[in-house]
């Protein structure tokens, strides 16, 4: 695994109000991209979520080079920068790149009706200018709001976006290799995903969570129950042994009061 970029330094920003809430989003990005937990499910493989990370993984925020740039800049889906200090960026509700630093490392977005043509066409440009290094669109209807299902965009030496070999597999899942995350990132039947190349996985999302916590208490519950039932068993065997013994001294007592009336 490729070494994560140092911590950028940062000014101090804790005393510049927070950039306003971006216009609502539809229901697409919920629907596919909250909902089943696909960002906090990268966020916890990245190490994001852990105290003192120096990862950030987050979105639904302006994305702009400058505070006061905010009203005509993007709000991406999800945002990924190694390298900074999230506790400084999260509060003030996007990303300003004066004042983070540097970019964001990958950029991805979520295709609904309303924004999917400009996904593919404006904000390429958009994202390119802003020196953002892999831009990601993923469109879980196959294509109708994108150009297409699942693409992706590595920036060039010249600043300009070069697209990433997009794969698909016989049993119709897309993918393309993201360098930024090290993961595959992936249309599985019209749902993002994450392939992890290391553990031959995807990344699991909420509902496998859900699943594998629910299995893992069954499990927890059933060795309970085992541990409970062989307590019980040795139990009756320790008062089994003292019975029988006790039944033993008082055979012992009564044959020697016989042997010696």
């Amino acid at each position: 695994m490729t070494a994560r970029p140092q911590v950028v330094a940062q000014p101090d920003i804790n005393q510049l109000p927070p950039l306003p809430d971006p216009p609502q989003r539809d229901m697409q990005q919920h629907m596919n991209f909250v909902l089943p937990g696909v960002a906090s499910s990268l966020a916890q493989h990245l190490g994001a979520l852990l105290p003192g990370s120096t990862t950030l993984v987050g979105g639904d925020g302006y994305l702009c080079p400058r505070r006061s740039d905010y009203p005509g800049c993007p709000h991406p889906d999800m945002i990924v920068a190694f390298g900074v200090d999230p506790a400084s960026i999260v509060p003030s509700n996007g990303y300003v790149i004066e004042e983070v630093g540097k970019p964001p490392d990958l950029v991805l977005e979520v295709a609904s009706r309303s924004t999917g043509r400009r996904d593919y066409i404006a904000k390429r440009g958009i994202y390119a200018g802003l020196g953002v290094p892999e831009y990601w669109r993923f469109d879980h209807s196959g294509g109708r709001y994108h150009d297409t299902a699942l693409a992706g965009d590595s920036l060039s030496e010249d600043g300009k976006y070069q697209p990433i070999t997009i794969t698909t597999e016989p049993d119709g899942v897309l993918w393309g290799y993201s360098k930024k995350l090290e993961l595959s990132v992936c249309w599985v039947a019209g749902r993002l995903r994450f392939w992890d190349r290391a553990q031959q996985r995807y990344l699991p999302n909420q509902p496998e969570l859900t699943a594998a916590l629910s299995e893992s208490q069954a499990r927890a519950n059933a060795a309970e129950t085992r541990a409970n039932a062989a307590e019980t068993r040795a139990a009756s065997e320790r008062q089994a042994r003292t019975d029988a013994e006790i039944r033993i001294r008082l055979l012992e007592e009564e044959l020697r009061r016989r042997q010696n009336p």
